[in-house]
């Protein structure tokens, strides 16, 4: 039996998107990433959560949204959801919805930090996140988007134990936790470090990234997308009723911005490397 993709205390670990409509939405998502939906909820259970899988592989889930809002959420990995909770008010950010059972999946929490970026507590038990990850059509990354970086990592930083690296060619700021590439190497990827052996130093523990709001632009984790051919996921994506709201590319991606149509964005990425050793990472 597959050895399961499991998630060290820090580490964004699950994505959901909660829509007005979630047929809607399953329809929309699997159109665009190819995805199987079956829900998780038994029968006779109020509500859904639709879990999204690849190759048999858990990816994402998809639920009823509150307030008529689309919005896709990011999950980080604890070991204590309770006192991980208690951390985050003393560290001057709000629990929004206090822990509480996801069933035998695990144990959860709504938070946001003192810049007003929503995200949730995940300790997981039956459910450990994502297993497939970073392959065309699965979640990529998480990246926090924050009106003042700074302010943002004296929240982050004790609480999850992060620090960050600039990548070059202008690919932006990660967010590592130390000794993850470590944990992938011992347990679903044992080849980590020898393919990533050319790449930027700690590329193993990156779990995100990290950017400053533009004008107007809440604060929020926003879910970046692997795709094959950025182009080609774009145009899928607004034959399919979205709206691509810019595009661009850097040394390492090419990437686009897209608002799915009930209103959640989200972004694209082609790994598209222009720098000599990249194209093995």
């Amino acid at each position: 039996m597959t050895q399961p993709r499991t998630y060290p205390h820090g580490v964004t670990c699950w994505i959901d998107t909660e829509q007005p409509d979630p047929a809607a939405a399953a329809r929309f998502y699997g159109g665009l990433f190819g995805w199987s939906l079956t829900d998780a909820m038994p029968p006779g259970a109020p509500g859904s959560y639709v879990i999204a899988t690849q190759e048999g592989q858990d990816v994402a889930a998809l639920a009823p949204g509150a307030g008529g809002t689309a919005t896709w959420n990011t999950y980080v990995a604890v070991d204590d959801c309770d006192a991980t909770a208690a951390a985050v008010a003393a560290l001057g950010g709000s629990v929004t919805a206090p822990p509480s059972d996801a069933g035998p999946a695990g144990r959860t929490a709504g938070c946001t930090d003192p810049q007003g970026a929503p995200f949730r507590l995940w300790q997981a038990r039956r459910r450990p996140g994502a297993q497939r990850t970073n392959a065309p059509g699965t979640w990529n990354f998480s990246d926090l988007h924050t009106p003042d970086p700074s302010a943002a990592l004296a929240f982050y930083v004790p609480l999850f134990g992060w620090r960050t690296t600039e990548l070059p060619g202008g690919a932006g700021t990660m967010v590592q936790v130390p000794g993850y590439g470590d944990h992938l190497a011992a347990t679903v990827d044992p080849d980590i470090h020898e393919r990533q052996a050319e790449a930027p130093a700690g590329f193993a523990d990156v779990i995100g990234g990290l950017a400053a709001t533009l004008p107007a632009e809440p604060p929020h984790w926003h879910v970046v997308f692997a795709v094959a051919d950025r182009d080609e996921a774009a145009a899928t994506a607004e034959r399919l009723g979205a709206v691509v709201l810019d595009a661009g590319e850097n040394a390492w991606t090419r990437t686009a911005r897209l608002r799915d149509p009930q209103g959640a964005e989200f972004t694209v990425s082609q790994f598209a490397p222009q720098t000599d050793g990249a194209a093995d990472l």
